[in-house]
């Protein structure tokens, strides 16, 4: 029987290059696309040599072209973190509408099956808590936060569009926060911002007062869930993520005595526009998908803190990937 082909944009960055692994381990063929603006081929380079692999270098805000037939897309080509969709907006907003653009005619030209990376952020600052699906959001289309948060508002508006209007079978994830081996260090996102402090000896930076929180979802848990999203029958976004929710505060005296570190907790000036609450209802992902996240926060972080240790020395280093300054036009 011939193996069902997959596109996964965004193949070589953290949630990317799991995908590339489940699939892989599923027997599809796996097309992986990135520019490699913020992923790394450290990530997937392992399945370089497997016949059922195959690596395009290509910017999906340009023409997407597959030589023959497609059965699935999975788009994950974004900016995600906010040190790089400040660095990078423009490049953050294009990816999020002329990318899902083109993979949106490429779907339709090869009769895919299109599954979008949206985000917990469409949700903005909420003013509810938890987070369901039907809440519309708090968003500030023109603070520094809007380069992200309303490039995934259109992408999920411009998906829903190819449904309705072209019949074309699509599925929208909301990601919540997700942590896992393959993070970057330097991203500027919590987890791997408090272990990098922790491992170069610096202080923890808590910003504002740490009562906001986030809610925890390990990596594999939150593969499994898109997995299940994608073979469902239902087209509506679906929050995937893990609804045990903590304070920035608490989470940092995790890390500390995770690491060990002797460090202390600073806390700085919160950012504009920075969520206070972030916590899913997954109702929709227990009733629909049947699934749930299984890792405990405990377990996870150790196996998060274990990769972390193993990288080189260099890796702790904050600094500038070497692509910004070529991608913000």
């Amino acid at each position: 029987m011939e193996r069902k082909r997959i596109l996964i944009t965004g193949a070589a960055g953290f949630l990317g290059s799991h995908l590339c692994d489940r699939f892989i381990k599923e027997d599809f063929h796996v097309i992986a696309m990135d520019n490699l603006i913020t992923g790394d081929l450290q990530n997937i380079e392992h399945l370089f040599k497997l016949e059922n692999f195959e690596f395009y270098h290509h910017d999906v805000s340009k023409f997407v072209y597959v030589p023959g037939n497609l059965d699935y897309i999975l788009h994950f080509a974004s900016p995600a973190s906010p040190i790089d969709y400040l660095k990078i907006p423009i490049q953050t907003l294009k990816v999020g509408s002329l990318g899902i653009h083109n993979l949106l005619g490429l779907a339709r030209s090869k009769n895919a099956r299109l599954l979008i990376a949206s985000t917990s952020e469409v949700y903005g600052d909420p003013t509810v808590n938890p987070q369901p699906e039907e809440y519309w959001g708090n968003v500030n289309p023109v603070g520094p936060r809007g380069v992200y948060d309303e490039a995934k508002r259109f992408q999920e508006a411009m998906t829903m569009a190819y449904h309705t209007f072209h019949g074309l079978e699509t599925r929208i994830v909301r990601i919540f926060n997700t942590y896992g081996p393959r993070m970057r260090l330097n991203d500027g996102r919590v987890l791997p911002a408090f272990i990098g402090q922790a491992l170069r000896g610096e202080d923890l930076t808590v910003f504002g007062d740490g009562s906001q929180t986030r809610s925890f979802c390990y990596v594999d848990d939150l593969i499994e869930g898109i997995y299940r999203l994608l073979f469902s029958d239902y087209a509506q976004p679906v929050n995937i993520g893990n609804p045990d929710e903590i304070t920035m505060l608490d989470f940092a005296e995790e890390i500390i005595k995770l690491t060990g570190t002797t460090q202390k907790i600073i806390c700085k000036e919160l950012p504009t526009d920075d969520p206070k609450q972030r916590r899913p209802d997954i109702t929709k992902a227990r009733e629909l998908l049947n699934w749930q996240p299984k890792v405990d926060r405990a377990e996870g972080l150790k196996i998060t803190y274990d990769y972390f240790k193993s990288l080189p020395k260099e890796a702790l280093v904050n600094k500038e990937h070497k692509n910004f300054k070529t991608y913000n036009k």
